[in-house]
């Protein structure tokens, strides 16, 4: 059966099977519509991406700005970004009938740069409240952990779209660098936006999904369509991102100091 959507409704292809043929006419349509391709390894995990490099008109001037962003600033930006990790953290534990309010005292008191590392403190207090204190966050570890893993890649994938759209340079980051982390601009500006991953992954464990299948890949897909409340309008996740890069845009450009992240309802 062959399906058809017309390429500007479509914001990213995500190619698993290993045997799937693309041309290069169509990979450069897509990339001229903006469109994230993202290529997965033999585990069906993505591995790789394809950006449009021209994909906004100002992106001369606003990567002359991003190159130009004092330290200061960077520190100020990260410290906004910390707080609305914590608090979305926060807000999902309510949500979820749990004790929110014990990661009050860490959004409320993020320094500059969080130079104090409150954004380490309140993780081991919220992956204990959401997942039990038995759980441990990491990477190579299976079960949640592989979940989470997927969910975060899918929206990495969304957010470096989000920011080449607005003329971003992903590579140049604000707190996240090192030479082999292409994309540390996404490690930063996806923090925010992570507790909602956290809420697709929650409710696969409650049903029992604690592995990648089909069916799991599908939900934590779809975390790109969830609703993201900002303080005067609700939008998809995808489009979402879209308001929170401009609002990065304008503070590397001096012309506004905060950034603006949805909060999780």
């Amino acid at each position: 059966m062959t399906k058809t959507v017309p390429i500007e409704d479509i914001g990213m292809i995500l190619i698993e099977n290993q045997m799937t043929a693309i041309t290069i006419p169509l990979l450069n349509k897509l990339s001229d519509n903006n469109v994230a391709v993202v290529f997965c390894n033999q585990k069906g995990m993505p591995n790789s991406m394809l950006l449009n490099l021209d994909s906004n008109c100002a992106q001369g001037e606003v990567l002359r700005n991003q190159l130009a962003v004092s330290e200061p600033l960077k520190k100020q930006l990260w410290k906004q970004i910390i707080e609305a990790k914590i608090k979305n953290q926060s807000l999902l534990l309510s949500k979820l009938g749990k004790d929110g309010d014990k990661l009050k005292p860490y959004y409320c008191n993020v320094k500059s740069g969080d130079n104090d590392n409150r954004e380490g403190a309140a993780a081991r207090t919220y992956w204990s409240e959401l997942f039990g204190k038995d759980f441990i966050r990491e990477r190579n570890a299976e079960g949640i952990n592989v979940l989470l893993n997927y969910g975060y890649i899918v929206l990495r994938a969304a957010v470096s779209r989000a920011l080449v759209s607005s003329g971003l340079f992903p590579s140049i980051g604000i707190f996240h660098r090192g030479r082999s982390n292409a994309f540390p601009l996404s490690d930063d500006m996806m923090e925010p936006y992570r507790p909602f991953v956290d809420e697709i992954v929650y409710d696969l464990v409650q049903k029992g999904e604690m592995g990648l299948t089909k069916e799991t890949k599908a939900a934590l897909i779809r975390i790109l369509y969830c609703d993201t409340y900002f303080p005067k309008v609700t939008r998809p996740l995808g489009v979402g991102l879209s308001l929170s890069m401009a609002s990065l845009v304008k503070c590397y450009a001096k012309d506004s100091s905060k950034l603006i992240f949805p909060v999780i309802k």
